[in-house]
């Protein structure tokens, strides 16, 4: 202090710690003329202590005015050294910098304009201190006084100067800082932090773009700020960068990808907009670069295609089909797995078009990798067949496109019908609401008859009866009704005088067998008349139930369609087709009186005009003794080669070399009374184990095999001691 005092006026020390303003300013100034003095005869030693009285006399003073004092003296030092300032920074920058967080507002504010004259000396020798001036900058920008926040925006602006005009800065160590700071939610600091950015990126010398990556992220956080200001700042900033990527021959797609991705699951509609047009043309330029990133991409994407908002909509479907349109090598970075699993989350999205943008990712995947894919199809398959029960149309149909994709191959198929059965077995509301659908879509993609086939033999083993029986109800309907199925008809129609019909109707008998009336539809459609009629005389009392009378109300219904057109028809040639009129009249005598359906079939019975019968047939029609009515008649219908006496309609007009029929059809009867017994007993067992629920299963059973069927009338020939095995009944 001795020392000082020498060099110094006692009055300027003690005015430095004045409380009034002008005094410590007058103070300054005399200390900057001493400075001067000693800068031009070069004398720094005694620089150095002067300003080591400013520092520990004055700037780190528990009194309030001698900081004061303190800070304006160092800045008036700085001042009188001028160029010589450099040589003394290392002493005058860093009380300036403590003086930033000191507690009182106006220390702080003077703090701020003693650095700023210190900057606007020192210049480009001010940079070594960067870091630490940016980090109280970020603090004062969002100070508590009006004044400081000023004053920093000042000594803001200075610095932003000196750094866009100096060769030192490093970015390298900037950009630490300013990640760190990023995630910063003070609308103040942010304004700062975007500040700062834009005016670096504007600095030709300075590669911002290379740092993209980590601050990216704050950036897309302050689009969602609740200040305007900030938020048109941030996206200013954005689109820049983005203009300068679209320009960049060289760009770190990958790491912005990873935000682009979690920030177009953002709340905000507007974040995720801008995500969603940053990854747009993201996958247009980057393109093969991005194959790593696909799966995360993807999983982006889906969802904003069903965003509420349209404009999202329409940039999300953009990418989409964009992203689609590379096809990336397998293994060279593209992970078919990972975009699998992000098509099977996304079945499960509550939104339609998510949906079904999955699953034409599915189905893109299947063809364009297809071996890839089938290594995976049990990680997808589950979710395939879930969306079956979809609450969409559009989504089942286009399911089953990729089901149908997957069961190209005969092993596949298979698998495909064989968990399609024990989806309808599960799931009944499945088959009532879907079942139609999916079964008449998958007759058009997979050939009508191969899937019918498939269907029925499994049907045929089926272990839950009641279920093998509607199922075969539903396959039925839908034969008889719909137009993807015609030519099925058509080839069941010429069942006796074809072999490829032949073959169908043999191979969907065995499992028809399951209900009785889709078993009488199927000989009215194939043209058994016979067989149809012998059938009819199977029923016993249990067969006749409010269900069978169902499936009979919507047959006779049937019968009046242009499906059934050539069956009216033929009730003009009785004499070629005498057991259709038996038929039809068997049929009639089941249904109530006074049900509708058999009023429609009276009507149309009575309609047959009388001259279509011949002699011989119209004196058998009037029989009613008892015995075999059919005996007379089946005396005049020829025996074919081999001796059996089965001759259907039609077939006695035929060439027998060319038109006669080659099925057993007195093996079919056996074997379709015996599924019915199985069926009874069935019935029988579950009515008595509701009557007696402690019976056990074993009784029940043993009591239903010794109770004898009720004896049924056939017109065929066969030892019913010897049912036929079931690999028999294919014969």
């Amino acid at each position: 202090m001795t020392d000082v005092t020498s060099l110094l006026p006692a009055s300027v020390l003690r005015n430095l710690a004045d409380k009034l303003y002008e005094k410590r300013k007058n103070a300054a100034l005399e200390l900057e003329g001493v400075i001067k003095n000693l800068t031009a005869v070069g004398d720094h030693e005694k620089i150095s202590a002067i300003i080591n009285v400013l520092t520990n006399e004055f700037a780190l003073s528990p009194q309030a005015n001698h900081r004061k004092g303190g800070l304006i003296g160092l800045a008036a030092a700085t001042v009188g050294l001028a160029s010589e300032a450099a040589q003394h920074l290392e002493q005058i920058v860093p009380p300036v910098l403590n003086s930033f967080t000191d507690q009182d507002s106006r220390v702080r504010y003077y703090a701020c304009e003693a650095l700023y004259n210190i900057a606007k000396v020192a210049r480009g020798e001010f940079i070594i201190f960067f870091n630490q001036i940016f980090d109280a900058l970020c603090k004062l920008s969002a100070d508590s006084d009006a004044n400081v926040q000023s004053a920093a925006h000042l000594l803001d602006r200075l610095v932003k100067d000196i750094v866009t005009e100096s060769d030192q800065f490093s970015i390298e160590e900037f950009i630490p800082l300013l990640r760190e700071r990023m995630n910063v939610l003070n609308p103040y600091v942010r304004q700062f932090l975007v500040g700062w950015i834009t005016v670096l990126d504007s600095v030709p010398d300075i590669d911002m773009l290379g740092f993209l990556p980590d601050f990216l992220d704050g950036l897309f956080n302050m689009l969602s700020d609740s200040s305007h200001e900030i938020r048109q700042q941030a996206d200013s900033a954005l689109t820049e960068f983005l203009q300068e990527i679209k320009n960049s021959p060289s760009v770190d797609y990958g790491r912005m990808a990873e935000i682009l991705v979690q920030r177009a699951d953002s709340p905000d509609e507007f974040t995720r907009l801008t995500a969603i047009t940053w990854m747009n043309e993201f996958v247009k330029l980057g393109g093969e670069q991005l194959v790593s990133y696909y799966a995360d991409i993807l999983g982006a994407i889906l969802p904003c295609i069903s965003d509420k908002e349209e404009k999202i909509r329409v940039v999300a479907r953009e990418t989409n089909d964009e992203l689609r349109e590379i096809t990336p090598v397998p293994g060279e970075g593209f992970d078919i797995e990972s975009v699998l699993k992000i098509a099977r989350r996304e079945l499960s999205s509550e939104w339609e078009a998510t949906r079904l943008e999955a699953l034409h990712w599915i189905k893109v995947l299947l063809d364009k990798y297809r071996t890839e894919v089938l290594s995976f199809l049990d990680f997808i398959f589950p979710a395939l067949l879930k969306s079956l029960s979809d609450s969409s149309d559009e989504v089942v149909l286009l399911v089953l496109d990729v089901h149908a994709c997957i069961a190209r191959e005969a092993p596949h198929f298979r698998h495909l019908v064989v968990f399609l059965v024990h989806n309808f077995r599960i799931d009944h509301s499945l088959l009532e609401k879907r079942g139609t659908l999916i079964l008449r879509r998958l007759c058009v993609l997979l050939d009508a008859e191969k899937v019918y086939r498939e269907l029925s033999t499994i049907l045929e083993g089926e272990a839950d009866l009641d279920f093998a029986s509607v199922m075969v109800q539903a396959l039925n309907l839908i034969l008889l009704t719909s137009s993807e199925l015609a030519e099925l008809r058509a080839l069941l129609k010429q069942s006796l005088s074809n072999k490829a019909g032949e073959d169908l109707f043999v191979a969907l008998y065995s499992s028809w067998c399951h209900s009785p009336m889709a078993t009488i539809s199927l000989c009215l459609l194939a043209q058994a008349y016979q067989h149809a009629s012998a059938v009819i005389q199977s029923l016993v009392e249990e067969d006749i139930n409010v269900k069978f009378l169902v499936q009979l109300d919507k047959l006779i219904r049937l019968l009046e369609t242009p499906i059934f057109t050539y069956l009216r028809l033929q009730l003009l040639d009785l004499g070629r087709y005498p057991w259709l009129l038996k038929a039809l009249y068997g049929l009639l005598m089941l249904l109530p009186q006074q049900s509708a359906a058999f009023k429609i079939l009276r009507t149309r019975l009575k309609t047959v005009p009388s001259y279509t019968f011949s002699g011989d047939f119209s004196n058998e029609i009037k029989r009613t003794a008892s015995g075999n009515p059919y005996a007379q008649i089946l005396s005049h219908i020829p025996v074919l080669p081999g001796g059996v006496q089965n001759v259907e309609d039609g077939v006695k007009n035929m060439d027998i070399g060319n038109g006669s029929s080659g099925i057993n059809f007195a093996l079919r009867l056996q074997q379709f009374e015996h599924m019915q017994h199985q069926h009874r007993s069935q019935c029988r067992t579950q009515s008595q184990m509701s009557m007696h629920p402690r019976r056990t299963n074993s009784s029940a059973t043993a009591q239903d095999a010794q109770r004898p069927d009720e004896p049924r009338r056939s017109l065929v020939t066969a030892d019913p001691s010897h049912p036929p095995s079931r690999s028999s009944w294919r014969t």
